[in-house]
């Protein structure tokens, strides 16, 4: 989906992006959009025997996977539109093990040059609220 530049950003236009733009695989992971404001995407991915590792928690690359999704949703927040980009470097620090609850990704950009942007990722327990996981990230826009 080509996007016009005056296209409202909503709740219901960046649900359907999960579904035509992203790979079967992200599809897969149920992910959804919780809010969204300008530069900025809360999703939510659902707890998951699919995407969990011994005891239930949770595995480092759906939730890295998820970072980098919510960040292209926050991107587009910010630019209002979708430009071509790539992901040039996305470092991420697991800081504790999530198991028995939802994710929730909140994506930020921090800032959005003509070439780069750059953001940042939380990704908490849905119901704890409790950081797991941090992630910065880079994109070329090209």
């Amino acid at each position: 989906m080509a996007q016009n530049p005056d296209t409202a950003i909503t709740h219901e236009l960046l649900q359907g992006l999960l579904a035509e733009w992203f790979a079967p695989w992200i599809q897969a992971m149920g992910l959804k959009v919780a809010s969204f404001a300008d530069g900025e995407v809360t999703l939510v991915l659902p707890q998951s025997d699919q995407l969990s590792r011994v005891g239930g928690m949770l595995c480092g690359q759906a939730m890295m996977a998820a970072a980098d999704t919510a960040m292209v949703l926050a991107i587009v927040t910010q630019l209002g539109s979708h430009r071509p980009m790539t992901t040039v470097q996305l470092n991420t620090s697991f800081l504790k093990p999530l198991s028995g609850q939802d994710a929730r990704i909140t994506a930020r950009v921090i800032r959005a040059g003509k070439n780069l942007a750059f953001g940042e990722i939380d990704i908490c327990g849905a119901n704890d609220g409790r950081s797991v996981c941090r992630a910065s990230t880079t994109y070329a826009l090209l």
